[in-house]
């Protein structure tokens, strides 16, 4: 059964910088694509980043340039960095990987962004 364990969330005040990470395990050895996933309160749930293993990426325009998602295709791992972080960044982040028409959830990691 694959699991999906996000990680590096947190408190940080605006202009800070955090890492999330988002381990896997399961019998699945290669994803289609991974990436990060937000929601907060009252919002509806967005795409923030999305990584194929090709290594095309795709960012939404509100964290681009402030935001890098990177992923290790050998361990099926996946790192967003974010800085210059922003009160509107608060939200629950979380990584989803996909394997061609089935996609895994993890339980969400929560940033909190402070003004």
């Amino acid at each position: 059964q694959v699991q999906l364990v996000e990680s590096g969330g947190g408190l940080v005040q605006a202009g800070g910088s955090l890492r999330l990470s988002c381990a896997t395990s399961g019998s699945i050895f290669s994803f289609t694509e991974m990436g990060w996933f937000r929601q907060a309160p009252g919002k509806q749930r967005e795409m923030v980043a999305v990584s194929t293993t090709a290594g095309s990426t795709s960012y939404a325009d509100s964290v681009k340039g402030r935001f890098t998602i990177s992923r290790d295709n050998a361990e099926n791992t996946v790192y967003l960095q974010m800085i210059s972080l922003k009160v509107e960044d608060t939200a629950v982040y979380y990584c989803k990987a996909t394997y061609h028409f089935l996609d895994y959830w993890g339980k969400g990691t929560l940033v909190t962004v402070s003004s």
